[in-house]
């Protein structure tokens, strides 16, 4: 098995786009499992209503991932804004492990920050207020008690309600902040960042207290491709899938 890292985010998975699905299936059976570890920084569903929900095409997609774990590649995943409520089962059923949001990592010797990229966004308010909210382990419990069906009705009208609202909102308010990647940075003691949620996929350059730092910002998966991005003891590299 080589040393290559790999790391993706917003796939956003769901029955309504299967080329995406398709694409992220052949991707854990023909690239995922010649690296040691997968990083998935969030959003690899676009709505999950709960770990009982066995609707298509969740069910190969716990096998694809089941698969890649069982064949040595470390598969760590990320809460998104859209998936936060993946659970335990999940988990278990997968061999996945969930990791906190933020964390550091060392990648090839340098700490590496790891975020999904919604915390960043502090400029959106109405969106923080809400996330602080649906993290709390009373609200989980709350909305998990509930049928499925009443929670996959909800999940649809939550992806309505969230489109209407986006474009209501400048692009500034919906990008990462500067001063809070900045800060956040120093808080971790990291000079690399890698994140994903903007849908805005770049290299970002800058400096923190005269040191030069780095923020790597995935690509969002479409049915006309996806990006990975592979780190290996040479540096890193972009992939379209």
């Amino acid at each position: 098995m080589t040393k290559e890292i790999l790391f993706i985010s917003d796939l956003h998975l769901s029955w309504d786009k299967p080329e995406i699905t398709r694409c992220f299936l052949a991707f854990l059976e023909h690239r995922a499992h010649k690296a040691a570890a997968l990083y998935i920084l969030g959003d690899l569903f676009d709505a999950w209503v709960g770990d009982d929900d066995s609707s298509p095409p969740y069910p190969k997609i716990r096998e694809g991932l089941k698969r890649l774990t069982e064949s040595g590649t470390k598969v760590s995943l990320q809460l998104g804004n859209r998936d936060f409520l993946l659970g335990e089962k999940f988990c278990l059923d997968t061999g996945v492990i969930m990791i906190p949001d933020p964390v550091v990592i060392d990648l090839f010797g340098e700490p590496t920050l790891l975020m999904h990229g919604d915390l960043l966004c502090t400029d959106d308010l109405p969106y923080q207020a809400f996330r602080s909210k649906s993290r709390t382990t009373e609200w989980r419990q709350r909305v998990l008690t509930k049928p499925l069906f009443i929670r996959l009705l909800a999940a649809r009208w939550y992806r309505l309600r969230s489109y209407f609202h986006k474009r209501r909102k400048s692009q500034e308010i919906m990008d990462v902040n500067q001063d809070t990647v900045i800060s956040t940075m120093l808080e971790h003691k990291c000079l690399r960042l890698i994140h994903g949620h903007t849908h805005k996929p770049d290299i970002h350059n800058f400096m923190i207290n005269g040191n030069t730092a780095q923020r790597h910002v995935l690509e969002a998966w479409t049915k006309e491709s996806g990006q990975t991005l592979v780190w290996d003891n040479n540096g890193y590299r972009i992939e379209t899938l």
